[in-house]
């Protein structure tokens, strides 16, 4: 098991000093079917493709693959195993921009995050903005499985 040591930035230039720093990678987590199954009923996205391993069988894939907003709706989680923002009054997802489902994700996979700090911007006195490029990955696919970029908006 991989140790990974958690950043607990607390000030802009705590953030600041963070800029280009690869984080992670996060632990793998197993993408399972019931996972699958609870985000579809979640999300009310029943496709076959995500919740029919019967008919996905028969698929390009050769078998159920995971909601691309399953990997994205992650994120968050794996983030924190990097990255803590206790020492900072307000946290809040702020959005995303260049979100790329860039391979499939097969039932069975495991997966894991690596993060970079690519802009932070103070937005006013007290206030920035921390744009992060996320990547997550699984193990045995050489491409990424998603890419996007992370808002984060924090406060002293």
């Amino acid at each position: 098991m991989t140790d990974i040591a958690q950043r607990r930035p607390t000030s802009v230039q705590d953030l600041k000093d963070l800029l280009g720093v690869t984080l992670g990678p996060t632990q793998w987590h197993t993408v399972d079917q019931a996972k699958i199954d609870a985000f579809a009923e979640l999300t009310g996205d029943h496709q076959w493709i995500h919740v029919d391993p019967e008919r996905a069988a028969d698929s390009p894939f050769g078998s159920t693959i995971a909601h691309g907003l399953y990997s994205l709706s992650r994120t968050p989680a794996f983030l924190e195993e990097l990255m803590a923002f206790d020492g900072f009054a307000h946290s809040l997802n702020y959005g995303y921009d260049r979100v790329r489902f860039i391979h499939p994700l097969p039932v069975g996979s495991r997966i894991r995050l690596h993060a970079e700090l690519t802009k932070v911007e103070e937005t006013k006195p007290g206030q920035v903005n921390v744009v992060t490029t996320l990547t997550v990955e699984a193990e045995g696919i050489d491409k990424p499985i998603l890419v996007a970029e992370s808002i984060g908006r924090f406060s002293a």
